[in-house]
C-alpha cells in the first residue's frame, strides 16, 4: 500500500496548519464520493477500478492479442491524455527504451498525433517501413487538430500498403458511445471499437480502455493494474490523516497556503518521465483555473540534480518536492573493485548500486531540507502492474479532493480553448472568423 511521509515538511508547515486542513478534505473527498461537487457529471473514472473482467475487457484483450501476432509497430493515436497516461504506464514497467528489439509478438509502441511536428512525421515514416503496423485512434470527438490530421495521414499508409478494406482490419477506434466524428466514421468503415465513457474526461481516462489496450498490446496484465486501483480505491476510502492521500492533498494545500507555489515531482526511475508528464497534465488542468493552482513540475533524478538541483537548493523559495520512491529490483549491479582505482570508487566496492541510490536520496532531502525546501516522500512498494493501478488511483483521487479545496471545478479546462481558437482563425477554418 502507498505511504505518505511528511517529516521533511515542519517548519514550512506546523501540525496545526496542516490539521486547519481536515474538514476542507472531509468535504472534498464527500463531494467527490456522493457526487454533489461541481463538474459532477465526470466522474465516472471513479467507478473504473475492477478485478472483474467484463466483456468489454475480454474484447480489450483479444485485440490486444491480434495486434502482437500481426504487427511489428502499433501506433497511439491521441493527445493529452489519451497518449499520456499508456505511455507513462508502459514506460513505469518496461523502461522508455522497451521498444528496442522488438516486432511481431511484442511490437514497438509509437505515439502519433501529440505535436504538429513534420520532423516527428518523417521519422515515424521511416520506422514504418518494411514492417506491419496497425493502429489505435484515440478521441472522444475525432476533430482534435493535432491527433486527426496524424490519423488521416497514417490511415492513408494503411490503406496504400494493405488496401482499403485489409486496413480496417487494423484500426481500432477508441471514443465516445454515441457521439462525435470519431464514432461516425467507426460505424461506416467497421473498425472495431471500445468507448470511452462518456462521464470519464481524457485525463482521467487511464483506467478505461484508452489506457488499457495500448497497456494490453505491451504485454502488461490489465487486470492486474484494475485490480491495484481497486485495491487502491478500498485502501483510500478511511476518513482520517491516517489515509495517505488526504495526507497528500492536505499538505499540498497547506504549502501552497504558506506561498509554496511549485510543486516538483521526482523519481530515481528514468522510466517514471512519461508518468511525471501525465501528472503535470492531470494536475495542471485540473486545478489551474480562476488565478489558482500549484504550477507542477516532473524532475529524474539524479540527472536533473545537475540541472534543477541548483534552483531548488537556492532559488525564491517557492517550491516544495514530492519525492517517489520504489524498492528495488531483485536482480541489482554489486559494484566491482579496480586494483589501479583511477576513478577513486574502490570505497564503493562490494556495494549495491541500490545502496548508492539511496544514499544519495537521503543526501538530497538533507541538503534540501536544509535549504527550507519541504520534501514530501511518497513510498510505493514494489514497482509491478498491481502497483501501477494503484499510484493512477492515488493521483486521481489526490487531484479531484485538492482541485475542490482550492475551489476549483476539477473537470473543465477552460483556458485550453484559448489558442484553439486562435489557431482556427488563422487557419482560416470555416466559422472561426
Amino acid at each position: 500500500m502507498i505511504s505518505v511521509d511528511i517529516s521533511n515538511v515542519w517548519g514550512a508547515i506546523s501540525l496545526p496548519e496542516l490539521l486547519m486542513t481536515e474538514q476542507e478534505v472531509f468535504a472534498a473527498h464527500m463531494a467527490l464520493t456522493d457526487r454533489s461537487g461541481e463538474g459532477s457529471d465526470y466522474l465516472g473514472w471513479l467507478d473504473l477500478p475492477t478485478s472483474r473482467a467484463t466483456w468489454e475487457i475480454q474484447r480489450i484483450q483479444a485485440a490486444a492479442k491480434t495486434i502482437r501476432e500481426t504487427s511489428d509497430v502499433f501506433i497511439v493515436v491521441g493527445i493529452g491524455g489519451s497518449y499520456l497516461g499508456p505511455r507513462a504506464a508502459i514506460e513505469l514497467l518496461q523502461g522508455p527504451n522497451r521498444n528496442l528489439g522488438k516486432g511481431k509478438g511484442d511490437p514497438m509502441i509509437l505515439y502519433m498525433g501529440n505535436s504538429l511536428s513534420t520532423r516527428q512525421w518523417n521519422e515515424t515514416q521511416a520506422l514504418l517501413e518494411g514492417k506491419d503496423f496497425s493502429l489505435c485512434v484515440i478521441s472522444k470527438s475525432g476533430t482534435t487538430t493535432e491527433p486527426a490530421i496524424a490519423f488521416r495521414s497514417l490511415k492513408w499508409l494503411l490503406e496504400r500498403k494493405y488496401g482499403t478494406d485489409a486496413a480496417k482490419k487494423r484500426i481500432w477506434a477508441i471514443t465516445d458511445k454515441t457521439r462525435g466524428a470519431l464514432r461516425q466514421m467507426a460505424a461506416l468503415e467497421g473498425w472495431e471499437s471500445f468507448q470511452i465513457p462518456s462521464d470519464v474526461g481524457g485525463r482521467f481516462s487511464v483506467l478505461s480502455p484508452v489506457g488499457l489496450l495500448p497497456m494490453a498490446v505491451a504485454g502488461i496484465d490489465i487486470m492486474e493494474v484494475l485490480s491495484g486501483a481497486l485495491e487502491g480505491k478500498e485502501n483510500t476510502n478511511l476518513r482520517s490523516f491516517e489515509n495517505p492521500v488526504w495526507l497528500y492533498a492536505g499538505v499540498r494545500n497547506a504549502l501552497y497556503r504558506k506561498g509554496k507555489s511549485v510543486e516538483v515531482l521526482e523519481s530515481f526511475e528514468p522510466g517514471f518521465a512519461m508518468m511525471g508528464r501525465w501528472w503535470q497534465q492531470l494536475f495542471g488542468e485540473s486545478e489551474g483555473k480562476d488565478g489558482k493552482g500549484l504550477f507542477p513540475v516532473p524532475a529524474e533524478l539524479t540527472a536533473d540534480l545537475h540541472s534543477l538541483g541548483q534552483f531548488i537548493q537556492d532559488g525564491p523559495g517557492i517550491l516544495f518536492e514530492t519525492m517517489l520512491r520504489f524498492e528495488p529490483p531483485q536482480d541489482g549491479l554489486t559494484i566491482g573493485q579496480d586494483p589501479r582505482n583511477l576513478d577513486g570508487l574502490n570505497y564503493l566496492a562490494g556495494k549495491e548500486l541500490s545502496f548508492v541510490e539511496d544514499m544519495a536520496c537521503l543526501g538530497t532531502v538533507q541538503a534540501h531540507t536544509d535549504g527550507g525546501v519541504p520534501v514530501l516522500t511518497i513510498e510505493c512498494g514494489q514497482l509491478n502492474e498491481r502497483m501501477l493501478g494503484e499510484l493512477f488511483w492515488f493521483f486521481e483521487l489526490s487531484c479531484g479532493i485538492s482541485a475542490y479545496m482550492l475551489g476549483v471545478n476539477p473537470f473543465n479546462q477552460p483556458g485550453v480553448e484559448a489558442y484553439k481558437r486562435n489557431m482556427f482563425r488563422l487557419l482560416g477554418k470555416p466559422g472561426c472568423d
